[in-house]
């Protein structure tokens, strides 16, 4: 393995990560908060890093494919634990493992909390687990090869490994291309929603914080109630579920429709399919809340339309305490949890794509009981999905049941609750945030053992890297001499 390589890679993320985290010191500073001196050793941290290992010679700088998986989960682990530096350092959360999950929980744009009262925490702290979500949702790693020039068209094994979704495509022939465009595009919609959010009610402290919980569709708010301190504004309410269904939708179609490419981006099979699941899934809990709750229809279509939008997005932000809400729209939201949005965005989730294939390959599998020999290739957007892709997505739906349900039994052996275990292993795996009873709307994770508390951090950074990239890492036959092989 190239470990020179690899770790100047990672020296550049972190990097990265210490320029993010300087106007969080700047407002610390200004305000005369504790997190200071957290902020200043982790962002001296990140630049000495950065400053020792380029200091290093190397003449290659080539990366192969199990660099690109050290890289990603390197780097993730590495700027989480460094990003936990100023909630430890400043006694905003009781130890280093609950900053350890508030930082990967940000990062991965989980939303998860800890820490119970948020309204009581420092503002540069607020900021800166707000700004892990923007930095996490398109990837930091894809952020670094857009200004990495020296990784070149290796980057695209880091690519691969950094980007949620069963095949990462590229929009431009060179990688830092495609980088760059996603992240004009990303940078574009979040100025957008900052300035609607900060032309309602909202001052501009809170349309920032909101703003990145979206468009990184990661929900950490500036208030403990989350957005229901808001939820007597249409405005905020509607302008915000547009965007967390705009920030579920693949970032590529976006790119299309600047290319003047729109039937292309109209007719993908994945977007129409995600957006009819949020149609549906909005309108059914709308009836259900209308009949079963006696809430008038406005504000029945309000609810639902934003706590669809927010789970389906993973974004996790809450108007309403859902958990009170009747068991069949909380079963939706359930199911919203499992799939999440499109590939390419910067949601989590199973993602829509591998639903839409899967049930391809149900229908291949009972037209092949009646016709056995026949040649049925399964195709998405009338091109025909390659058999490795399609293994791939059954593969990754068979290991993403097999470790919810190893995790819902470490979790109630606890004594912890059937429903609290699955709907806490489910908003951790698809990168949610809130679930239902102990980890409601309206609670936290702060009762759980800092063991569990780890284990929850480490399904957070499985399900933002799919698995396989975490997994493939640590199995043998991946550092085994080629000859072994």
């Amino acid at each position: 393995m190239n470990y020179i390589a690899a770790l100047n890679v990672i020296g550049s993320i972190l990097m990265i990560e210490g320029m993010f985290m300087i106007p969080s010191f700047l407002l610390a500073l200004w305000r005369g908060e504790k997190s200071i001196q957290g902020f200043l050793l982790a962002i001296l941290i990140c630049f000495f890093f950065n400053f020792i290992i380029k200091r290093i010679h190397t003449e290659s700088v080539h990366i192969r494919p199990k660099d690109g998986l050290f890289i990603v989960v390197a780097g993730w682990i590495l700027a989480s634990g460094i990003g936990a530096l100023p909630f430890s350092l400043s006694g905003a959360v009781p130890t280093f493992i609950d900053g350890f999950f508030e930082t990967v929980s940000g990062f991965t744009t989980t939303g998860s909390s800890i820490i119970p009262d948020i309204d009581s925490v420092e503002k540069s702290l607020v900021l800166w687990r707000s700004m892990t979500h923007w930095i996490g949702g398109m990837g930091i790693l894809v952020f670094t090869l857009a200004i990495l020039p020296k990784v070149g068209n290796d980057g695209m094994k880091i690519f691969k490994a950094e980007t949620p979704g069963p095949v990462a495509g590229k929009v431009e022939p060179k990688l830092r291309d495609t980088a760059k465009n996603l992240y004009i595009i990303y940078l574009f919609i979040t100025v957008v929603l900052f300035v609607l959010l900060w032309a309602s009610e909202m001052n501009a402290f809170d349309a920032l914080v909101h703003t990145l919980g979206v468009v990184g569709t990661g929900g950490f708010s500036s208030h403990t109630d989350s957005i229901a301190r808001y939820a007597t504004d249409p405005y905020i309410i509607i302008v915000m579920s547009v965007f967390m269904v705009i920030c579920g939708t693949n970032f590529s179609l976006y790119y299309s429709l600047k290319q003047g490419k729109i039937k292309e981006a109209i007719q993908d099979e994945e977007m129409r399919v995600y957006y009819g699941m949020v149609a549906l899934a909005t309108i059914f809990i709308l009836i259900n809340l209308h009949f079963f709750s006696g809430q008038s229809w406005g504000t029945s279509f309000l609810d639902s339309f934003f706590q669809t939008t927010s789970i389906v997005s993973t974004a996790g932000f809450a108007s309403v305490d859902y958990d009170l809400w009747p068991s069949f729209s909380k079963f939706i939201l359930l199911l919203l949890m499992l799939v999440g949005s499109s590939a390419g965005s910067t949601a989590g989730g199973m993602k829509v794509i591998r639903i839409v294939v899967l049930g391809k390959i149900i229908r291949r599998e009972i037209l092949r009981v009646t016709h056995p020999n026949a040649v049925m290739s399964i195709k998405v957007n009338g091109k025909r999905i390659d058999e490795s892709i399609i293994m791939g997505i059954v593969g990754y739906m068979a290991l993403y049941f097999l470790i919810l349900m190893v995790s819902i039994g470490i979790i109630t052996m606890h004594n912890i609750d059937f429903v609290t275990a699955l709907s806490a292993t489910v908003t951790c795996l698809s990168n949610v945030g809130p679930g239902f009873n102990l980890v409601g709307p309206s609670q936290t994770f702060a009762e759980f053992s800092l063991s569990l508390k780890f284990m929850f951090a480490i399904l957070m950074l499985m399900g933002r890297l799919e698995f396989f990239t975490m997994i493939a890492l640590i199995t043998p036959r991946t550092w085994a001499h080629r000859s072994e092989i």
